[in-house]
């Protein structure tokens, strides 16, 4: 009997383990610091007429900050790379790397759900960071306001 007893408190213990940590989020400022953070993507797309499709990216490399960023404009879904109207990278100051930073502060990094069958539209967010081991990298603004204030600078990047 307490063989039985015991094997159903281990049994327990794994579960809730296993149910945690899956859904464990870190928060940018709190777990994860900014000087952690590699690489972050952004893109917007939508199969509604007419379609649109906006990618942003931030990241280091040769030790500099970097800016991408594409737009894909068209008549017919899914977009493709021959629809790309405005494409570009750029260097970014140490003052635009921390206003970038600044937006993703506060925001949610949770397991990356890797099922394309339950992909939602809209945004799409991965923030790479030092010990995100492959895993925790779908990012999640802390606000509506805060993903328009980050699109704003994006867009002022852009131009």
């Amino acid at each position: 009997m307490i063989y039985v007893v015991c094997s159903i408190i281990v049994v327990t213990i794994i579960v809730l383990l296993l149910v945690l940590n899956g859904k464990r989020e870190r928060i940018v400022g709190k777990q994860i610091a900014s000087e952690e953070i590699t690489e972050f993507m952004y893109t917007y797309a939508t199969a509604v007429y007419p379609p649109e499709y906006q990618r942003y990216r931030f990241y280091m490399e040769n030790g500099k900050y970097q800016f991408f960023h594409e737009k894909r404009e068209g008549k017919k879904w899914p977009l493709s790379e021959a629809d790309i109207t405005v494409c570009g990278t750029r260097e970014l100051s140490a003052q635009e790397w921390k206003e970038f930073l600044d937006c993703v502060t506060g925001g949610s990094v949770i397991k990356r759900e890797r099922n394309p069958k339950t992909a939602k539209g809209g945004a799409f967010c991965y923030l790479y960071w030092n010990g995100d081991r492959s895993r925790y990298q779908e990012f999640g603004f802390p606000s509506l306001n805060a993903r328009k204030g980050f699109e704003d600078f994006c867009a002022e990047l852009v131009y």
